[in-house]
């Protein structure tokens, strides 16, 4: 009697241990609510680097614990920056004003994350688009100068990439807090004034991230 009760254990013991060993548990689907802020870098001569602050959010889907598809969306308005332009000969008496604008970003991409301990750094690549009326507001006050007039408005909707990554530390099982999300951000906004179109960007964030729904296998 012993010996079959004893035989039952070990039967037991091997049908169980072993499944919730090899078992492994991710965040299948997560949200992120940030507090995010840019320096942008417009392509203007007579102009400093814009200070943007503003949120968002993503959406990560992750395929194992490792490797997730993000979507993300960010919403920034600009403090009023001053430009000023020395006389020159579209603007012989020069000119001086003030701007104020706003920017969303829309991105995709990859997000690779390590969930081993409470400290989980990540990486992320994503490519999209940005939407901005900066150039415009400042665009448009260099037209009572004549010579700006008869270029082209500079363009509202432009390619977008961000490069980077931070750190997320777990709360709980469902809740971790993202002190540092640290990112390059390109964007291509067009500028005939200055013939060129590329603007290289800094980014930081940081929200709480939010497990909706586990994977396992």
């Amino acid at each position: 009697m012993k010996l079959t009760s004893l035989l039952g254990v070990v039967v037991t013991l091997s049908l169980t241990i072993p499944t919730s060993a090899q078992e492994i548990v991710w965040p299948k689907l997560e949200a992120i609510a940030d507090y995010t802020y840019m320096r942008f870098a417009p392509t203007n001569p007579y102009t400093a680097r814009h200070a943007l602050l503003g949120g968002g959010g993503s959406l990560i889907y992750n395929w194992n614990e490792f490797l997730g598809l993000q979507g993300e969306v960010q919403a920034y308005t600009s403090n009023t920056n001053i430009f000023s332009i020395p006389p020159t000969r579209g603007f012989p008496s020069g000119l001086t004003g003030s701007a104020q604008g706003n920017m969303i970003t829309y991105l995709f991409g990859p997000q690779i994350k390590t969930r081993y301990h409470n400290f989980q750094p990540f990486g992320h690549l994503l490519f999209g688009g940005a939407h901005t009326n900066i150039y415009d507001v400042i665009f448009r006050p260099l037209c009572p100068g004549g010579g700006a007039c008869n270029a082209k408005v500079p363009s509202a909707e432009a390619f977008a990439m961000e490069l980077g990554g931070g750190l997320d530390i777990r709360i709980t099982k469902s809740i971790s807090f993202r002190p540092v999300q640290i990112d390059y951000l390109l964007t291509r906004f067009s500028n005939t004034l200055t013939k060129t179109s590329i603007q290289n960007n800094f980014h930081y964030s940081a929200g709480l991230v939010l497990t909706l729904a586990r994977g396992s296998y």
